[in-house]
Formats: C-alpha cells, sequence, structure tokens
C-alpha cells in the first residue's frame, strides 16, 4: 500500500518519467544493436520493437488513467457513443426545425433542415488516441536527442584501456560474452603463453579430454575449492556444494575468487587490467609459485559488453 503522505504524481512528473524510460530504453536499444552480430540481428531488431511497442502503450495507458479515462476502454465503443450522440443531435435538430415552421414558410425550411442537418461532432476518441501519439512521438524523439548526447561509456572505456596495451606489450582478444568469460580468458591465455590447461590438482571428471578449455578451466577452479574450503567458505553465501556446482556446471560468472583459485592451481600471476590503468596482481602463494614467475593478463571491462562485467584475453604483441 502506498504511503498516504506521498504527493500525487502530477502531470508534470509523470511526463519526466515517461522522458527517462524513454531515454533508458534508448539507451538500451543503442547497445543491444551495437553488439547484434549478423546472426542475432533480427533478433535483437524484433525485441527492439516490442520493447518500444510496451512501453509505448504502458505510458498511454499511466496518461489515460491520470486525465481520468478509462486505459482499458475499447475505441470502437466509444466511437459508437460519438455516433449514437450525433444521430441523438440529428433527432433533436429536426424537432427545433419543426417547432419553427409556419405556415408559409414551412416547406421551404423543412427542406433546408433535411439538406443541411445538424453540424457533425468530432470523434473525440480519435482526436484522444492522436493527442496520445503525438505526445508519444515527442516524448521518443526528446529521448534519442539526449540519448545521442549521451557519453558512450563503452567507447570510452574500450579507448583507454588501449592507451595501456603499449605499456604491458599485449593487444586485446576480444572474448565471447556468454558468461563463461572468465574462463575462456585464462584458457586462452594458458594455451597462447604455452602454459597449458593442466593444474596442479587434476579434474575430478573422467572426460577431461573432451572437455571445451573453458570447462577444463571451470573445472580446475572447482576443484581447488573444493579441496581448500576453509580457505574460500568466508566468501561464499550458499552451501559449498551448491557453489561449486554452479562453476562446473552452469554459465555462473566468475569473479575475484575464482580467480584466486585459478591462480592457485595453475601456479601462475595472474594480472587483471583496468580503464583506468590499475592492474590487480593475483598471486599462487608462495608454496605452490613456481621460480620463473609464469604469468597471465586479463582485460576487465564494465560497461564494454551487455551482460555486464566482462573479461577479455590481453595476448603478447607478437
Amino acid at each position: 500500500m502506498a504511503d498516504a503522505s506521498e504527493a500525487p504524481e502530477t502531470l508534470e512528473t509523470l511526463q519526466a518519467r515517461h522522458r527517462k524510460e524513454q531515454r533508458d530504453l534508448v539507451s538500451r536499444i543503442t547497445q543491444k544493436k551495437k553488439q547484434a552480430s549478423k546472426k542475432t540481428r533480427k533478433g535483437v531488431n524484433d525485441e527492439c520493437e516490442r520493447l518500444e511497442q510496451e512501453l509505448k502503450e504502458r505510458q498511454a495507458r499511466e496518461l489515460a488513467t491520470f486525465n481520468g479515462e478509462n486505459p482499458h476502454e475499447e475505441p470502437a465503443l466509444e466511437e459508437e457513443q460519438d455516433i449514437a450522440e450525433v444521430e441523438e443531435g440529428q433527432v433533436n435538430g429536426v424537432a427545433m426545425a419543426v417547432e419553427n415552421l409556419t405556415i408559409d414558410s414551412g416547406r421551404e425550411q423543412k427542406h433546408t433542415t433535411e439538406q443541411n442537418g445538424p453540424k457533425k461532432k468530432k470523434n473525440r476518441a480519435k482526436e484522444r488516441l492522436a493527442r496520445r501519439a503525438a505526445e508519444h512521438d515527442a516524448l521518443v524523439a526528446q529521448a534519442k536527442e539526449e540519448a545521442a548526447n549521451m557519453p558512450d561509456l563503452r567507447e570510452q572505456e574500450r579507448t583507454r584501456m588501449e592507451q595501456h596495451f603499449g605499456k604491458y606489450g599485449v593487444e586485446v582478444k576480444e572474448i565471447r560474452a556468454d558468461g563463461h568469460c572468465l574462463y575462456a580468458a585464462v584458457a586462452d591465455q594458458m594455451e597462447t603463453r604455452g602454459l597449458g590447461l593442466k593444474p596442479r590438482i587434476q579434474v575430478k571428471t573422467q572426460e577431461e579430454a573432451k572437455l571445451p578449455d573453458y570447462k577444463r578451466v571451470r573445472y580446475a577452479a572447482a576443484d581447488l575449492i573444493e579441496s581448500h574450503p576453509d580457505d574460500f567458505a568466508g566468501f561464499m553465501e550458499e552451501p559449498l556444494d551448491v557453489y561449486l556446482q554452479k562453476i562446473r556446471e552452469t554459465g555462473e560468472w566468475g569473479g575475484h575468487m575464482e580467480l584466486m583459485a585459478l591462480a592457485r592451481s595453475y601456479g601462475v600471476n595472474i594480472n587483471v587490467l583496468h580503464s583506468d590503468g590499475h592492474v590487480d596482481k593475483i598471486e599462487p602463494g608462495d608454496d605452490v609459485k613456481d621460480e620463473d614467475d609464469k604469468e597471465i593478463w586479463l582485460g576487465y571491462y564494465r560497461h564494454s559488453h551487455g551482460l555486464g562485467e566482462h573479461y577479455n584475453s590481453l595476448r603478447n604483441v607478437s
């Protein structure tokens, strides 16, 4: 139940909210279309059209409710009411004309009334629909204009990342944004740097050779955590077995804890470059660290992919 002390929404605040919703939708649609591939473009376009239509219909209903109208009333019913009013006006007009007839001018006046009839009333239902459509179009135009003037965070982040690549002698290898990006990026680093994917602690599965590379990395992280539960339990918000099942068998995102486990499992230093130039250094620990200081590089992105946080592989410049 809404707070009784909360002020009701005014027309100005309603329109402001609608404009913000339009800006947000335009921004979402822009990002979706930028990220669409040839295979997914049609589906993305269909989804964008659906989102636009749903927002348009909802905002029209809210505006109708604010104006004291019934948002669920069918326009056809309103038109029938208008037609009935017109017909009633026609009857009343004829009656008035009859009352004004005189003996001398009766025929002429009756003929005039039948020819001209009462003035047809405007279709108020169509006018309301046209007004709503115009208001919606104005909101969309304003939202698009404001979205066009918003900073492109994705492009800014990519530009800043590229400015740091030369310092570390790396270049980006784009990893698919599908929930497995951290593991796929680590797999790409281990293979391209000639380190291999065999962990210090062997994975549990009996079909290791048949697993895709990112899956082998998932198992390596899960097995290390499972064998050292006391080192990781404090970071978990759910039972250990549930967490491990998500790592091994789902597309659950990986984060800092999984990177810690992988650094120890593979005995490598993991460097994570951020767009501000900061580098997170995750070390395996002295008990498993190799003398040759093996290392891999990942790039961490917050704005460049629709799913949210993302990791790319940063390969050595050949």
